[in-house]
């Protein structure tokens, strides 16, 4: 792959509730991206924030010339902001990246250099999350090895949604028609040729997550979802298994009645059976539920953002 030196670099910057950190961010970014020999636009997606981070925004856009601002009508999401960035982007190159600086920006001119070596995509991957809390940092690890062990399309570990893509993965990522999107799975089950960089994932500068506990866990469903049937088919032989247990249970007491005659009732034992039971049936129809529910908000077909106005 020739890779022009003047080939347009786009980056884009989803934000929600980001006034604190802005500044931080640019004079971060900002030296690194005009030392570059790349022409570089930096496009912010101002994600629905209830607090002053759109003025800000607008105040860095006088300030700096390579600055879009996409503006969305509400908060969708970051992984429609970040498709919103990516339908928005003019360059030959990709570059997703948050604003808290937890992913450092200086690792771009790395990006590049894999880039002209022949790489669709370069990965940045955290050899260091000591930063992140324990229990982030466990529930991490938990998803991702349950998510490629049931799956076809493994996601690297300890990657995140930093990381540069060319224009033809850009297309590729473009032609897929879902909206519910779980972002590191399209990323990866589009494939291409790929390396990877390593690095120490920092602090957040300042401000705070808008992730907590309850918006993790939900997006660890939408991931398993939408990359994997093995929790719809798994019922089938936990219906097997309890089938199976309920004919040997059956015929246990046939011939217990048959040689010792009819015991009085257990009740017990038959309500925890049927607690037992509904359990795993609720459970079932839960899961059920689930993928039901993505058919329901994919059969709509509404638009995964809505373009406010663009700056």
């Amino acid at each position: 792959m020739n890779v022009q030196n003047d080939a347009l670099v786009s980056i884009i910057a989803p934000c929600y509730n980001e006034e604190a950190v802005l500044h931080h961010f640019m004079n971060e970014i900002d030296p690194i991206l005009t030392a570059n020999s790349h022409p570089f636009e930096l496009i912010f997606i101002n994600d629905g924030s209830n607090d002053h981070t759109l003025e800000k925004l607008l105040e860095l856009k006088n300030k700096y010339d390579y600055i879009r601002v996409i503006n969305l009508s509400r908060n969708f999401g970051k992984e429609a902001a970040m498709t919103a960035g990516i339908d928005m982007a003019k360059g030959e190159a990709l570059i997703p990246i948050d604003v808290d600086l937890q992913d450092p920006p200086h690792l771009i001119k790395e990006f590049i250099e894999k880039w002209h070596e022949g790489f669709d995509v370069v990965l940045a991957k955290r050899v260091d999350r000591s930063s992140d809390t324990k229990a982030k940092r466990k529930s991490a690890e938990l998803f991702y090895k349950f998510h490629n062990s049931i799956s076809h399309v493994k996601i690297p570990n300890n990657v995140g949604d930093y990381r540069l893509m060319s224009r033809k993965v850009i297309t590729a990522i473009q032609s897929l028609p879902e909206n519910q999107r779980f972002m590191k799975g399209v990323f990866a089950w589009v494939g291409f040729n790929t390396t990877t960089v390593e690095y120490v994932r920092d602090p957040r500068k300042a401000g705070e997550t808008s992730f907590n506990g309850w918006k993790l866990w939900n997006f660890a469903v939408e991931g398993i979802t939408s990359f994997s049937t093995v929790p719809l088919r798994v019922w089938l032989y936990v219906g097997f298994v309890i089938a199976f247990i309920a004919l040997i249970f059956g015929a246990w007491i046939i011939l217990k009645t048959l040689i010792f005659g009819v015991d009085a009732p257990g009740y017990a034992s038959m309500t925890t059976i049927v607690l037992f039971l509904g359990g795993i049936q609720l459970m079932g129809i839960g899961i059920l539920g689930e993928y039901i529910g993505r058919l329901y908000m994919e059969a709509k077909r509404r638009p995964v953002y809505i373009i406010d106005e663009e700056y």
